[in-house]
Parts: structure tokens; C-alpha cells; sequence
């Protein structure tokens, strides 16, 4: 199963597909998200920014996972790498994900 674990280790992203797609395809972007620290309170936060390179480009992206880490669907604005900025009970963690052009994207 395609993963990614957190540049800090204290959380792992199981990709349900490897590519997340951007428009995505009618099976949704699912993300499993697993804290290695204990979660306290509710609430994933996830502040995504497109990445060229080490170099960001637009604007910040903010989803919420209720309930905290958990299962999720992450859908993206545009395709690229992502770096994911995560905030849950006190933690904080990021990673790096891929979306590429979905059926949509694709068709256009």
C-alpha cells in the first residue's frame, strides 16, 4: 500500500491510490491518516501548498479532518506536489504528496 510518513515521523499518510488525482476520479482521494503520538482532542488540520521544486507557488490550501487523524478525502485544487502542513492534539507534522491531472484535467 503507497504511503507517505511525516518528515518528523509522528504521523503516515496510506494512500488508497498512488496518484491522488486532481479533478478527482468518482473513487475519491482517500487518505488514512495514523498518528504515532496520542491524539487528544479532535481535529486534523492541513494546510497544503503547491511546491515547484523547494520553492512554494500560490496560495495556501486549508482542509479539516474531523475527529482527527483518521480516514479522510483530501481533494486539491490543481495537480503538482503538495506539501501538506498537519496540526492535530498539539502535533505537528508535513509531508509531501503527489496529485496528477485527473480524468478531467485530462479530457480538457
Amino acid at each position: 500500500m503507497p504511503y507517505e510518513l511525516g518528515r518528523r515521523g509522528d504521523i503516515v499518510a496510506i494512500l488508497w491510490k498512488d496518484p491522488l488525482l486532481s479533478p478527482p476520479s468518482p473513487a475519491a482521494n482517500k487518505i488514512l491518516w495514523v498518528s504515532r503520538v496520542p491524539v487528544t482532542n479532535a481535529g486534523l488540520i492541513i494546510d497544503a501548498r503547491r511546491m515547484a521544486g523547494a520553492r512554494p507557488v500560490g496560495t495556501v490550501v486549508r482542509r479539516t479532518v474531523t475527529g482527527g487523524p483518521g480516514p479522510s478525502i483530501i481533494n486539491i485544487p490543481a495537480a503538482g506536489c503538495w506539501r501538506l502542513s498537519l496540526r492535530w492534539s498539539g502535533h505537528s507534522d508535513s509531508l509531501d504528496v503527489r496529485y496528477a491531472p485527473g480524468p478531467a484535467a485530462a479530457a480538457g
